[in-house]
């Protein structure tokens, strides 16, 4: 007689079975929705949207050309819905490099076994608070420390020669004050998720280091650094992903009427795509076709990331043998 045998497989399929529905739901619907949206003409026209038809690259061609009605040509790449992008790559890149470095110092002097610091838990706390506040929360404030009549702002008037001095007004300053409440707000998170990563490497490789009298900078970058690229990885790419779609803080520091300013410097794309989808004259096509170019851009510097951070097997010379 056969015993019966409980099949536990099931069990994981049950588990596992919401995160698929959400995902299927939430996630890939709107993905593969949006790819369609950008090939069809679905926009409003008289009040009322038109029915979705088929209209090629249009809306691709909408993003990427402009007509200059100066000179009677056609200009590509430098429209508004591209130089969009370009304001939040270079956003992303003044709040990224600071925020990664000094994630890394952080992370490498709390995990240093021989400058033990005293009091770490509290500085960690301090470090990963302005994570837990909210964006907008952090907008307002800065906003109200750097705009027209802030406390920051009449300081540097008081400057030779910046009498008029608006960070508002500044695409400078708008830009740095943006990419900085970025950093600010987020290399915390970051530097915990680095502290994880080296907490996990094996301590008997520093231990045989210091043996061999390697010091705490040759250890960093012979054994941490390298040991590191999985979580360096992972927060190359999430902040690409992260970064590339920020939304909040630029749309609520400095707008006029939903367009960043000064002179859209402070433009980000997904600003842009609330623009062109939700405003007087909704053009979801339109909107669609940006989006998958944003997309396209956060997919490419994302596989490059993985590129640069990839362990690179050793190749195998296999001997030749002569006949």
């Amino acid at each position: 007689m056969k015993k019966k045998t409980v099949e536990y497989g099931k069990y994981g399929y049950m588990f596992i079975a919401p995160f698929f529905l959400v995902f299927l739901i939430f996630q890939l619907y709107p993905l593969i929705y949006t790819f369609y949206l950008s090939f069809v003409e679905y926009r409003m026209a008289s009040g009322k949207l038109t029915d979705p038809s088929f209209c090629g690259f249009d809306n691709y061609l909408k993003v990427l050309k402009s007509h200059d009605f100066m000179t009677g040509k056609d200009v590509w790449i430098n429209t508004i819905p591209m130089n969009t992008i370009k304001n939040t790559i270079i956003i992303w890149v003044i709040n990224f490099i600071p925020q990664i470095l000094l994630s890394l110092l952080l992370a490498a002097w709390f995990t240093d076994t021989v400058v033990k610091l005293k009091g770490q838990g509290a500085f960690k706390v301090m470090m990963f608070l302005p994570n837990i506040i909210t964006a907008s929360s952090i907008a307002v404030l800065f906003n109200s420390l750097f705009g027209n009549n802030g406390p920051f702002t009449l300081i540097v008037r008081k400057l030779p020669g910046l009498s008029d001095y608006s960070f508002l007004n500044s695409a400078g300053g708008t830009i740095g004050l943006i990419g900085f409440m970025q950093f600010w707000m987020w290399y915390g998170n970051t530097m915990i998720v680095l502290i994880a990563g080296i907490l996990g490497i094996n301590p008997s490789l520093y231990e045989a280091a210091m043996v061999d009298g390697a010091n705490g900078k040759q250890q960093f970058f012979k054994i941490t650094l390298p040991l590191l690229k999985p979580i360096l990885q992972f927060t190359l790419v999430t902040s690409a992903i992260g970064g590339l779609q920020m939304y909040d803080i630029p749309a609520m520091f400095n707008v006029n009427n939903g367009i960043g300013q000064p002179g859209r410097v402070s433009h980000t794309v997904t600003m842009m795509i609330r623009e062109i989808a939700f405003s007087q004259n909704n053009d979801y096509g339109y909107a669609g076709a940006l989006s998958v170019i944003l997309f396209i851009f956060t997919l490419a510097i994302s596989m490059i990331f993985f590129a640069a951070t990839r362990d690179k097997e050793a190749k195998q010379k296999h001997a030749v043998k002569k006949g």
